[in-house]
């Protein structure tokens, strides 16, 4: 059985009285489409929540070490580890070497002004390594010079290959899933293999404000300790993914096994894990209505035209919409992938194996990963 060349992973997830991303006036993200705007979630927004979920289908209880997203690594991870070794003075200047290095020269004193990397933790056990070589260096010229050198155009290629000598997932599990560009280095960049779009509402926005009053308890006659509003919105939102399966392999060393363990993973993830803003005033918790997965060779297609036009604000209405739109596809294109369905409600989509539990279509998808040879 031949691998699937992509696998695409498409949800209904319903959210009410939620303020899931904002932008930057603090509003729901937005996008116009089709007959009218919808309400939006980022790519970005959705990856994040996926990429850090504390869930039995985390990506931490995969196997290989995660990564770090940060533009404090120098100060935070590396600064602690060298305590003991060398003197003030050197130390400082190793882990500034490091930061020039990774950041910019202009970065080093405001650490703010950086752009967050995506380091895994065994190229941060390696920075820290060399770190310590540096810090026990005689004075801070000469520690700064260390570091200096390993980054240097002619010792690039050997400290990428020091990097890749530790295995295919020495930036994180992270990178090899959603991808990785450091400009400073391009070596060091990873192709995401799994693609996210950005989520938005099958129907046109609803959105209301919310007035609200902060109480103070010791105040007497109106009691109001502030008067504030903020938007809040429900919707029905379509989410698409695409799996390059063999891209997603050859990230993960040529793993297959381990393949199939994240795509199992992912789907879980999409269809449970919600984005977590607001936590403590809109409980913004949800599971997907429907999970439908596409296993093939040809290029992906969003079924998001399915909702070009708005429609009624349920899950028959989308659902019907969807399969609508893939018989019309079908019709044009003629049918090329296995599909599997999970749904809470019976719907008839074309060619797909129905009635499926999320667990068995899961299992069934990374089973194609996995067995295939």
């Amino acid at each position: 059985m031949a691998i699937p060349r992509f696998i695409q992973i498409h949800a209904l997830v319903s959210h009410s009285a939620a303020l899931l991303n904002r932008d930057d006036s603090g509003f729901a993200k937005r996008l116009p489409f089709g007959d009218g705007v919808r309400t939006r979630i980022s790519s970005q927004c959705l990856k994040r929540h996926w990429r850090t979920a504390e869930d039995a289908f985390g990506l931490d209880k995969i196997g290989p070490e995660l990564a770090v997203r940060s533009r404090r690594l120098p100060e935070e991870r590396i600064l602690p580890a060298l305590a003991g070794i060398g003197t003030e003075e050197t130390r400082k200047a190793a882990v500034e070497a490091i930061a020039v290095a990774l950041y910019s020269k202009n970065a080093v004193k405001d650490p703010s002004t950086r752009q967050a990397l995506l380091i895994g933790e065994p190229e941060i056990a390696y920075l820290v390594s060399k770190a310590k070589d540096a810090a026990a260096e005689p004075d801070a010229k000469a520690a700064g010079a260390f570091i200096e050198k390993l980054f240097k155009k002619e010792e690039k290629a050997n400290l990428s290959a020091l990097l890749k000598a530790k295995g295919p997932l020495n930036a994180g599990l992270e990178a090899a899933l959603f991808g990785r560009m450091i400009t400073s280095d391009p070596d060091a960049n990873t192709d995401a293999a799994i693609h996210v779009a950005h989520a938005f509402t099958v129907h046109r926005e609803q959105a209301e404000t919310d007035y609200f009053t902060v109480v103070d308890d010791l105040e007497t006659g109106t009691g109001a300790g502030g008067i504030f509003d903020t938007e809040i919105n429900a919707g029905l939102f379509y989410v698409y993914v695409v799996v390059d399966v063999p891209l997603l392999i050859a990230n993960l060393g040529a793993d297959a096994p381990l393949a199939a363990k994240v795509v199992e993973h992912l789907i879980h993830l999409i269809a449970t894990v919600s984005p977590g803003a607001k936590k403590g005033s809109t409980a913004p918790y949800a599971y997907a209505d429907l999970v439908l997965v596409e296993s093939g060779a040809r290029q992906p297609r969003s079924l998001a035209n399915a909702f070009r036009t708005a429609v009624a604000p349920t899950v028959a209405a989308a659902g019907t919409a969807l399969a609508v739109h893939l018989a019309k596809l079908d019709g044009m294109y003629g049918p090329g992938e296995t599909r599997r369905l999970a749904a809470l409600d019976p719907l008839d989509v074309p060619a797909a194996q129905g009635s499926l539990t999320l667990a068995a279509l899961a299992q069934a998808v990374a089973a194609d990963i996995a067995d295939a040879g």
